[in-house]
């Protein structure tokens, strides 16, 4: 998809270093940046989607009695 886009002077010539020294073209490293930037911003959708995870799975909680003995059994244990 092709778009165009207003920069600042600064910023345009900032990412066109970082695009030189990278070895990435303009394209590249724009969407590299705003998939980033995407991922940075929306963590109600991962969030969601962990959430999703973990009800899918519905594993039953370990039985209190097998964890105490675990417990004691690391405790004991030398290091």
């Amino acid at each position: 998809m092709k778009t165009a886009i207003s920069l600042p002077d600064d910023i345009f010539l900032a990412a066109e270093r970082q695009a030189k020294r990278t070895r990435k073209s303009r394209s590249q490293l724009y969407a590299e940046a705003l998939a980033e930037y995407l991922a940075r911003h929306a963590p109600d959708e991962v969030t969601e989607a962990m959430n999703r995870v973990v009800e899918r799975l519905d594993e039953p909680r370990p039985d209190p009695l097998l964890v105490a003995a675990a417990r004691q059994m690391f405790e004991r244990a030398e290091w």
